[in-house]
């Protein structure tokens, strides 16, 4: 399928999400909310085994400005009974929050390279994300409340977990930017670079190393960290028992094992998206 928002395309196991609409400042429109869906939730969730990792960069000097003014635009155009006009309006709103929760819920760990404004929806997006990494110049802003909103597709639900809870709350009521070393010290992303070339070249380089790896094992990893957020630690280590006895028992523990014997890098095979039986 051909993307409009954005460039996509897989080498060696790394799917790369490259937005392109540098002239727009990669603002999200309506069809970069159903394309970024489509892609993660479709060609990656379901066609393409052979993706094993996902990295989503950007072009020009900002990452995105985040929502495109147009869509809110087509929201206080909307008319009609005002209950079932509010009912559509939810129902919308979750198709939002699902084109982000579909990068969290991925099979796949999904790396976001970060250069300039990440500005808005660009922190909603980049907070459902594995890891983030940035170059000096960029700087992270909950912009919503400087529309008189509240960030609703995402940033309020993941930011707290992923850095202190009083600085997300004060980025929150603030609107203020968060540098590219702030953002290193509270743990949001994790290297800071000096261009956009040598964070791509380290990024690439790491989606590579994961793309390696036993798909079925980063799968779990991913599986594992996601549900020991949510849950308790005896819950986890409960579904970490059931999830081993289920996939321990294949073919790639053995093919890594014969690797590491024979000095070799293993070979794993792709996992298989059929949803049938």
């Amino acid at each position: 399928m051909a993307y409009t928002t954005f460039d996509f395309t897989v080498t060696d196991g790394v799917a790369h999400v490259r937005l392109n609409r540098p002239d727009k400042r990669n603002s999200m429109n309506r069809a970069f909310w159903e394309e970024i869906r489509e892609v993660f939730a479709v060609e990656i969730g379901e066609k393409r085994a052979d993706v094993r990792v996902a990295v989503i960069s950007s072009t020009g000097p900002h990452f995105t400005s985040g929502m495109d003014l147009s869509v809110f635009g087509s929201i206080s155009a909307e008319e009609g009974d005002p209950a079932r006009r509010r009912e559509r309006f939810r129902r919308g709103l979750i198709a939002y929050q699902e084109s982000f929760t579909v990068l969290d819920k991925s099979r796949v760990p999904v790396l976001a390279a970060i250069q300039g404004g990440c500005i808005g929806g660009g922190v909603d997006l980049t907070s459902a994300c594995d890891m983030r990494y940035c170059t000096r110049d960029a700087f992270f802003v909950v912009k919503e409340i400087d529309l008189a909103m509240v960030a609703d597709v995402g940033t309020l639900q993941r930011l707290p977990r992923l850095i202190p809870d009083g600085l997300a709350r004060e980025l929150a009521y603030t609107g203020r930017n968060m540098g590219a070393e702030e953002a290193l010290r509270a743990g949001y992303v994790n290297r800071v670079y000096d261009s956009h070339a040598d964070m791509m070249d380290d990024v690439m380089a790491t989606a590579r190393t994961i793309a390696a790896k036993s798909p079925l094992a980063v799968h779990g990893s991913k599986e594992m960290i996601r549900y020991t957020r949510d849950h308790s630690v005896d819950e986890s280590l409960n579904y970490m028992s059931v999830w081993n006895a289920a996939f321990i028992h294949g073919g790639d523990m053995p093919e890594a094992f014969r690797a590491m014997q024979e000095k070799r890098a293993p070979v794993f095979a792709d996992l298989d998206l059929r949803k049938e039986a």
